[in-house]
């Protein structure tokens, strides 16, 4: 397995709000671990929020003794949780922060995923299949039948999202496939929402080097607009 990850500001945002994590090697009993959050919150608490849950994260699962993946980062990330919500109420700097959370992990061809909010993980094989179910107002409509998902891609409130890491709605999605190939995209919605799947697809499986798919994905995202950061990690399995 070889990984390559980047995060950009893009171009009409102040501050950096994502954060990008990417270990091939051991991460505690974890075998590897791959992460994108994305912050929310005014000033610098989006900022700290995405900071704070992915180092946190990181430095539970190295100090647990839990084996089975589910289990280990799900009670790292509730008590990542808890710690956020008691620092939000202590500190009027980070009053109301958030971030979005996506994690994975790979262990004899098997991929383990977690996630809370809209950024989101993709498998790419030959096809490319949206792996997580966003928590958004938007992926609500959708499921109902009220929407085709290309059109959420230019909703007004495609940004809300229903759970957040650091609120009392932050319940993660786990997710469990088999993998012996192909590629792992973890992404931000700045770079979802800026790239149709179709894109994305195209991008992911030409026969670059991931560096290169790396920056294009980044450079396509930011020619469209580049609203938002921008921040991806992927995975190559056959490496």
């Amino acid at each position: 397995m070889r990984s390559v990850g980047a995060s950009h500001i893009g171009k009409v945002r102040t501050e950096n709000q994502d954060r990008i994590f990417f270990h091939d090697q051991p991460v505690g009993n974890l075998k590897n671990l791959y992460i994108v959050a994305d912050g929310m919150g005014g000033h610098r608490a989006g900022g700290h929020a995405s900071s704070f849950a992915v180092e946190r994260f990181v430095q539970l699962i190295e100090e647990s003794k839990q084996t089975d993946p589910i289990e280990l980062m799900k009670s790292s990330i509730a008590s990542v949780n808890q710690e956020m919500i008691a620092e939000s109420q202590s500190n009027e700097e980070y009053r109301g922060m958030g971030t979005t959370f996506v994690a994975a992990t790979i262990s004899d061809g098997k991929v383990t995923v977690m996630n809370i909010g809209d950024s989101r993980l993709y498998y790419g094989n030959q096809e490319l299949t949206q792996i997580t179910v966003d928590h958004s107002y938007v992926e609500e409509l959708i499921h109902a039948g009220i929407m085709e998902r290309e059109e959420g891609r230019f909703h007004p409130k495609k940004n809300v999202i229903t759970r957040a890491l650091g609120t009392v709605m932050a319940t993660p999605d786990f997710f469990e496939f088999d993998a012996k190939d192909g590629y792992l995209l973890l992404c931000s919605d700045g770079l979802s929402n800026m790239i149709s799947d179709e894109e994305l697809k195209e991008l992911l499986l030409d026969h670059s080097q991931i560096a290169n798919k790396v920056n294009q994905m980044i450079t396509r995202a930011n020619e469209y607009g580049g609203k938002d950061n921008i921040s991806l990690v992927i995975v190559d399995l056959k490496r």
